[in-house]
């Protein structure tokens, strides 16, 4: 599992380093921007499958290790001050626990989509120019969309097998910033809550990010390092009666780069 691992995530790196660069266009004309990158996450929380009640535990530590396939990538749309973007995320990972002295086999295929558009509602400039050319900025963007998940959870526990899917959509309301430090630095964050209980859904996503500006393949370019927060609620009852639950904290270091077109 390592080797295929350390095959998926060099693949990444040298698509991200392949691809990446920042966009340097005229503030009305069409910006794309391809963001893919790694979320070395862990799990925490707890399910309930079939009438089965489990504890998930991934932690960071063994994120590696748990992990059976990861792919990650963030799409951007600008033109003026409106924006559209969507991030999607695969992530399939097992795990084996003890209950009643007997092991328990936990298998996670998790999918999630976001959908969001935001306005740029306040642009300070800060002085001077960043080394792509564009003037340093600090901005604030309002952002409104939906989320949408997909689960599948399988069990293996004293000789019984089970397995659930499931999928929900949700709204959500947020905002994002981003500060140009300097003509290299810059700090970014987003955060959004989501569901407000409408049918048993509830969410909170955040992230914040360093990045550095630099050139690569002779184009502007942008590697991004920081730390991301997605807690998810979901509760529903099956043709059987029984209730599927998921409540769950996925969090850990991001890692990715950005191309611009």
């Amino acid at each position: 599992m390592m080797r295929r691992l350390t095959t998926v995530g060099a693949g990444a790196l040298f698509l991200l380093a392949a691809t990446a660069a920042t966009s340097s266009q005229a503030a009305d004309d069409w910006s794309v921007t391809v963001s893919p990158y790694i979320w070395a996450s862990s799990l925490d929380g707890k399910a309930e499958l079939a009438g089965l009640r489990t504890h998930i535990d991934v932690p960071f530590s063994d994120a590696m290790e748990n992990l059976d396939l990861a792919a990650l990538a963030e799409v951007e749309i600008m033109r003026g001050r409106w924006g559209l973007y969507l991030d999607g995320q695969y992530v399939k990972s097992s795990q084996e626990q003890e209950l009643l002295a007997q092991q328990l086999g936990l298998g996670i295929t998790k999918v999630n989509a976001m959908a969001g558009v935001f306005y740029r509602i306040y642009d300070s400039p800060q002085g001077g120019d960043m080394v792509t050319g564009e003037p340093r900025r600090f901005v604030v963007e309002p952002m409104v969309g939906v989320r949408w998940t997909k689960l599948k959870a399988d069990v293996d526990v004293l000789g019984f097998s089970t397995s659930k899917k499931a999928d929900w959509t949700e709204p959500f309301v947020g905002v994002r910033s981003s500060l140009d430090l300097n003509d290299r630095w810059n700090l970014s964050g987003q955060a959004d809550v989501g569901g407000f209980d409408i049918d048993d859904k509830r969410s909170v996503n955040a992230q914040a990010f360093i990045g550095y500006r630099t050139h690569l393949l002779s184009r502007p370019a942008m590697l991004r390092a920081g730390y991301r927060v997605l807690y998810q609620s979901y509760e529903m009852d099956d043709f059987t009666g029984q209730t599927f639950r998921w409540d769950v904290t996925q969090q850990g270091p991001v890692l990715g780069l950005s191309m611009g077109f």
